[in-house]
């Protein structure tokens, strides 16, 4: 009797210096694991994609969205008399994502590239950011600009076509001249400045959260915040909106959106845009987008739509997406970018050694 006693104790003892250790390894029982904290709807399929992924996962999924960079040569084989147009998102494509959004610059390089783009192709940076904020932080008189993901558009006022025959023009345009804006969502500037003030009031005691004016639309950032506070922000944002029916809640990286619930997006944007230049009805235009956020996609569904065009996604781990291409961050979008600007110089210049 005694013996069984002390093999009992003896087998606890090991089953719990066992435990310390797996735990000690990250690893768990699935005792333990029963007994986890169910996450709060807020931790989502973009927060997940903050940790690294398991590197096997992350190459199966980049045979399904191989890398833009790996393809370079193919892609431009396949641009090849076609008018590239290149579209932009900014955080965590041209920047990367930081703790503070309003701390979300681009590097000098970064700036220095999409302008050598911009030279070469007509550019446009769609963002959730204000137009202005975004356009602060680019610092760039050559690239268009759409805000609250293209519910404030400053186009061309005119297409950018010199000649009889509809050719564009590969120089530098100046966006600062004869600019016309395009504001989808005016009628609901009234409300959405009464939603920011009753947010601002009702989240202040949340630490962390950030409330953020994007013109049309009105970001809630929590990256900042204790996770155990993620529901209650969640609650505190929806129990606001019960008061506007006319206004969506969408989710990003680590923010909550508060969008009018109108039919614009990204998507739209873009063939605005396309349209505006004089473009849209070209049968050789090839748009380049490459964002990484979940309201990117709404453009990758477009250029789906269209038949032609790359639409890239910036992603380190594997996710749905209708991108056919990727990027694994901002300095791979930087080399993108570089290789597509020097791409574009060479073929001009082997254009003009043919001719000469």
């Amino acid at each position: 009797m005694n013996y069984m006693f002390l093999l009992l104790v003896t087998f606890k003892i090991i089953k719990k210096k066992l435990t310390k250790i797996q735990e000690a390894m990250g690893l768990q029982t699935s005792h333990t694991a029963s007994k986890q904290k169910v996450q709060p709807i807020l931790k989502s399929m973009e927060e997940a994609s903050d940790h690294k992924a398991n590197p096997s996962s992350y190459e199966s999924w980049m045979v399904r969205h191989p890398s833009a960079l790996r393809h370079f040569d193919r892609l431009m084989k396949g641009a090849t008399g076609k008018r590239i147009v290149v579209f932009l998102d900014y955080d965590g494509t041209l920047s990367p994502i930081v703790n503070n959004p309003d701390r979300a610059f681009m590097s000098d390089e970064m700036r220095a590239v999409v302008c050598e783009v911009a030279k070469c192709f007509p550019t446009a940076i769609i963002s959730g950011r204000s137009r202005d904020k975004v356009k602060a932080f680019v610092k760039l008189s050559n690239v268009y600009y759409a805000g609250s993901h293209g519910m404030d558009i400053m186009a061309p006022a005119k297409p950018v076509v010199t000649s009889s025959n509809g050719k564009h023009d590969n120089t530098a345009l100046n966006t600062t001249d004869d600019g016309v804006p395009f504001q989808p969502a005016k009628k609901f500037l009234p409300a959405i400045r009464e939603i920011l003030t009753v947010l601002e009031t009702k989240i202040r005691d949340i630490q962390g959260a950030r409330v953020e004016d994007n013109g049309f639309s009105i970001s809630v950032h929590f990256r900042q915040v204790q996770e155990e506070n993620y529901g209650i922000l969640e609650e505190m944002v929806k129990s606001v909106l019960e008061n506007f029916p006319d206004f969506c809640l969408n989710e990003g990286k680590k923010v909550l959106e508060i969008r009018p619930s109108i039919k614009w997006n990204k998507g739209h944007a873009l063939e605005y845009f396309l349209d505006t230049l004089g473009l849209s009805s070209s049968s050789n235009i090839l748009p380049v987008y490459i964002g990484d956020d979940r309201t990117d996609e709404d453009a990758f569904k477009v250029i789906h739509s269209r038949g032609q065009g790359y639409p890239i996604i910036v992603s380190s781990t594997p996710r749905d997406t209708q991108a056919l291409y990727s990027l694994r961050d901002p300095s791979e979008v930087l080399i993108f970018l570089s290789r597509l600007a020097k791409w574009r110089k060479i073929s001009c210049s082997s254009r003009s050694l043919n001719f000469g």
